[in-house]
């Protein structure tokens, strides 16, 4: 094939989902398609992947996909980089069986990987990467675009609906309900490929000897090994959980989630005591599994199809999607919600700050800055739950031991973090630096969402106004011990129990 004259194709899904970061051509000598994986990393329903495989296909080349980890990126901790390399490991096993060619690298010291890009784009014809608005991708993406002398295509996978296709910000869940009512049919039945690779002839790719010596693969046995990451200069303090990381735990959750936990999910997903959330927000944030996968499964589960869809875009939580309640209660969160913050992080500027709040809310707190506190704490206290609060410290305890806070337990952890800080920019402060220091799915449009939600984003004004939180919701432990169920929760997490 004449790779002089050839233009590229169009993607197999809406290009909606496909955007070039830059403006630079094909290398028509290229041996290879470049799939940069940065965001969606796994080998199954990627659509970048798809795309990438797609690619080679026509130019009749090989593909080689590229796993970097930094080790200076904000927060960057054993706990997460343990999390990130057993998902390499699955990854290496299932490309193994492929015609692709996967590099792993993980960083030993800052900046190690400096110029490892451009030297495997050297060689390549494009260079296909993922589309995230999560952490510092986005500026990562922008910066290789204006470097790489060659064309840099992005995908969007993120969620059902095309993140393009959402062009303003929506201030509540009901309002962009409203919308994804309206757009999700058109692309509720484009799903990614299960296994993009599958039946693929590729032309074999050896990475060159020179490259591997000054950049060598990931030795991931030996950094997943007992005092394997000790080496690096990444946070130890903050250590590994019980929670594996990976594609193949990342499915395991899913389907133990939908066979045991989601028929009671409506019912009980806000009772601390039982713990029936999804436990998935990890391995979504860290693109180990994909929106795409989960709502095939559940749809299967609930033998469904788009048919029963309404064709009324009530804005409504139930109804809507022709499911079970716990079936849509979970959808609600795995898609509404989070394409809400998505959309938000993908459009807003310096979304973590105090003026990105409602102007409500900011005009609501700036008029009670002034009321006394009852208590005060430092940032140190409230990483050690050094509290005066039993289930506040119980919530922290949960979030240093296993990476994660119960999904209502985290709105309480939130609003009293701020009741008990000088200022809501302090406020901030504090539930950014401890959620993603210690959160798994820390560093992710959710938390931006959930944390900024305790301050009135996505909520409306509350009354009667009280001090300190004047129109901003209000929450108290004691209220909350009341609603739900969290005596088990207190002895789970209280200072004298196993971490």
């Amino acid at each position: 094939m004449d790779k002089e004259k050839i233009s590229l194709p169009g993607a197999t899904f809406t290009d909606l989902r496909l955007r070039g970061v830059n403006n630079a051509p094909i290398n028509p000598g290229g041996d290879y398609v470049l799939y940069w994986m940065i965001a969606a990393r796994r080998s199954r329903a990627n659509f970048a992947l798809q795309r990438a495989v797609q690619l080679a296909e026509a130019l009749g080349v090989g593909l080689i996909i590229f796993e970097p980890l930094r080790c200076d990126y904000p927060y960057a901790s054993s706990r997460l980089h343990h999390f990130i390399i057993e998902g390499m490991r699955d990854q290496w096993a299932d490309f193994k069986r492929t015609a692709a060619t996967y590099f792993p690298y993980v960083e030993t010291e800052p900046g190690a990987g400096k110029g490892l890009l451009a030297a495997l784009a050297e060689r390549a014809c494009l260079v296909v990467t993922d589309d995230s608005p999560v952490f510092f991708l986005p500026h990562l993406l922008e910066a290789a675009g204006l470097r790489l002398r060659l064309r840099l295509e992005a995908v969007d996978g993120n969620g059902l609906l095309p993140l393009a296709l959402i062009d303003k910000v929506y201030s509540t869940a009901y309002a962009l309900r409203r919308f994804l009512h309206k757009a999700l049919p058109a692309f509720i039945d484009e799903i990614p490929q299960g296994n993009p690779l599958q039946g693929v002839a590729l032309q074999p790719i050896a990475l060159d000897s020179a490259l591997l010596q000054r950049w060598p693969a990931a030795d991931i046995p030996r950094l997943l090994s007992c005092g394997g990451l000790d080496a690096l200069p990444i946070d130890a303090q903050v250590k590994p959980t019980a929670t594996p990381g990976g594609a193949w735990a990342a499915v395991s959750r899913m389907e133990d989630f939908l066979s045991n936990d989601l028929a009671a999910y409506a019912a009980l997903r806000n009772q601390p005591d039982l713990d029936h959330t999804s436990g998935l927000s990890p391995y979504l944030h860290f693109g180990q599994i994909g929106v795409h996968q989960i709502f095939v499964a559940l749809a299967a589960q609930e033998v469904w199809t788009s048919a029963r869809l309404s064709l009324r875009p009530t804005g409504q939580k139930s109804g809507w999607w022709g499911m079970s309640e716990s079936a849509e209660a979970f959808l609600d969160e795995l898609i509404t919600w989070r394409e809400l913050g998505y959309s938000f992080c993908r459009m807003g500027d310096n979304v973590t700050a105090f003026d990105s709040l409602p102007a409500w809310a900011q005009v609501s707190l700036n008029a009670h800055r002034a009321d006394p506190r009852t208590h005060l704490y430092s940032l140190e206290q409230f990483e050690q739950a050094a509290t005066h609060d039993p289930l506040w410290n119980a919530a922290q305890r949960q979030l240093k031991r296993e990476g994660r806070i119960h999904g209502y337990l985290r709105m309480l952890w939130g609003k009293k973090i701020f009741e008990w800080t000088p200022d809501p920019e302090t406020a901030l402060q504090v539930m950014f630096a401890l959620n993603d220091r210690y959160a798994l799915d820390g560093r992710d449009p959710n938390s931006v969402s959930g944390i900024t939600w305790c301050l009135g984003r996505f909520d409306r004004a509350w009354g009667p106004e009280r001090p300190v939180y004047g129109k901003i919701r209000y929450m108290t432990s004691a209220n909350t011990a009341r609603k739900v169920a969290v005596k088990d929760y207190l002895r789970r997490y209280s200072p004298d129990a196993a971490t």
